[in-house]
């Protein structure tokens, strides 16, 4: 009776999101007065209010970035990485279909409907293409809504309620500041909303029936999610029993380690720098700081240029972003433990700080050569492509070569040689960079991944001594014993026990 009720709840909430959506769509074809007139009432107003004031306008940004292209997508990419290593296909399928109906309704209806966008008197913020339906909010609305329903059953039953309205408020607040940005009208927001309700109602009812199909329990999405005996696998991380005699430092230890160790890198990066910088205004030509950057003007090629504009994006700021967020979401997936995560996050974030302080105080001028990626606003000294890109490579690395004895996990030392070789001189021959430049870098990446890899100790949970064959099963059957786990007789451990594979264990 109560899966009844709650099926006829959303079958209803499905209607009449299609049915809201139906009429504003009539009404905005037909210019209904009424629906314009408070239209661009509430533009007008709320342009008043917001446009004045600096902070508003850059709060309701900020605000909006949340439901733009950018964000819910790599959100997309990451819940869908972690879903097929964990080999939970269905929900997949589920996330992706939902997301792509966002993004193919969005322009298609946008192109049929053909309404203008809203004209205030003091523009702060500019959209293109036409203005009904609302992209962010229709896909806001999507992607966190389908995001709720398959990771619904990770959270604990007394958390489900203050995160559905947790979730609602964001997609609230991503659409009010679409108005409040004076680039949708409101009934374009709401037209959003009530598509996006009816577009993933239409997905959760079409999984649903998918289940029944096949002889499994229909759910109550809304309270437990699209599948609850997924918890287990949807879960991002799982305890990590702590273990006083391996762990050597506390928290607090290791955030002051960090510190100084932060301070120490940054010292050496000043203390290298500034006289590079003050010798001869910055070009001077210290281990071929000036021959080797004339060298390369001198040499310019059409294909050289193509090559390194390549080598010069893989490097840069969103490039080590996207390759960070994947390696991150495979990390949590696969480890199942937050501290390789930390690790990657830890190095990323020192590398950025280290990078844009040395940058500021340092002061170098670039290469005097023509600088064929135009003027900078940051120093030449050091190189934050040439320092990212070593350092998220070597992270990968030092994440993956312990876990795997596959021939293709020498790719990734590889790659943490051959990545920053590319980009520094793809960097140079651009005119962009000083070789001692490059050095800086180097120091930078050196000095902080191995400061963050001994403080924070990222393969903590692999055992550092592999025991010989016939201890592995008396290590595995007393595993099990100590999280009571009882196996069958043939010393398997039964169902997975914190997550831990064979190499952890053994």
């Amino acid at each position: 009776m109560r899966r009844d009720k709650a099926a006829l709840v959303r079958m209803i909430g499905f209607g009449a999101g299609a049915l809201l959506f139906s009429v504003l769509v009539i009404a905005v074809r037909v210019r209904w007065l009424p629906l314009e007139s408070v239209d661009r009432g509430v533009a007008n107003w709320l342009n008043g209010l917001v446009a004045p004031s600096g902070f508003l306008v850059s709060l309701m940004g900020g605000i909006s970035r949340l439901g733009s292209f950018g964000v819910l997508s790599w959100l997309v990419v990451i819940a869908s990485t972690v879903l097929l290593v964990r080999r939970r296909f269905r929900l997949t399928g589920f996330l992706l279909a939902a997301a792509l109906g966002g993004l193919v309704l969005d322009p298609v209806l946008k192109l049929a409907v053909g309404r203008l966008r809203p004209v205030v008197e003091q523009p702060v913020a500019h959209g293109g293409g036409n203005s009904f339906p609302s992209g962010h909010s229709l896909n806001s609305f999507i992607c966190y809504a389908a995001l709720l329903l398959v990771f619904l059953p990770a959270l604990p039953p007394r958390w489900r309620r203050p995160v559905l309205i947790a979730v609602g408020a964001v997609v609230a607040l991503i659409g009010f500041s679409r108005l409040a940005l004076g680039v949708h009208f409101l009934s374009d927001v709401i037209g959003g909303w009530s598509l996006g309700v009816a577009w993933v109602g239409l997905c959760a009812a079409a999984f649903e029936l998918w289940r029944y199909e096949h002889g499994q329990n229909v759910t109550a999405p809304l309270s437990e999610g699209l599948e609850p005996e997924a918890a287990d696998d949807l879960v991002p991380a799982e305890p990590h029993p702590r273990e006083p005699e391996r762990d050597g430092h506390g928290r607090g230890w290791v955030l002051a380690g960090l510190g100084v160790a932060w301070v120490l890198t940054f010292g050496a990066l000043i203390l290298l720098g500034l006289p590079l910088a003050h010798y001869r205004h910055g070009n001077g030509n210290v281990l071929g700081d000036s021959t080797i950057p004339h060298w390369f003007a001198a040499h310019r090629a059409d294909v050289l240029g193509r090559i390194t504009i390549i080598g010069s994006e893989v490097g840069n700021t969103h490039a080590i972003l996207a390759i960070g967020l994947v390696i991150g979401a495979l990390a949590l997936a696969v480890v199942r433990r937050w501290r390789p995560v930390v690790f990657l996050v830890t190095v990323m974030f020192g590398e950025l700080s280290l990078f844009l302080g040395s940058a500021a105080i340092v002061g170098r001028a670039r290469p005097d050569v023509e600088n064929m990626d135009g003027p900078m606003p940051t120093s030449s000294y050091p190189s934050g492509h040439v320092a990212a890109t070593i350092c998220i490579w070597a992270t990968a690395a030092v994440l993956v070569m312990p876990r795997t004895r596959a021939w293709w996990r020498w790719l990734l030392p590889a790659a943490a040689v051959l990545m920053p070789l590319w980009v520094a001189v793809s960097r140079m021959y651009r005119g962009m960079h000083h070789p001692t430049d490059i050095l800086g870098s180097c120091v930078l990446a050196g000095l902080w991944v191995l400061a963050a890899w001994w403080l924070l100790r990222p393969n903590h949970d692999l055992v550092e001594q592999p025991a010989p064959a016939p201890e592995r099963t008396q290590l595995k059957a007393a595993w099990a014993v100590r999280s009571g786990v009882e196996g069958p007789a043939t010393g398997s451990t039964g169902p997975r026990s914190g997550g831990r594979s064979g190499a952890d264990v053994a």
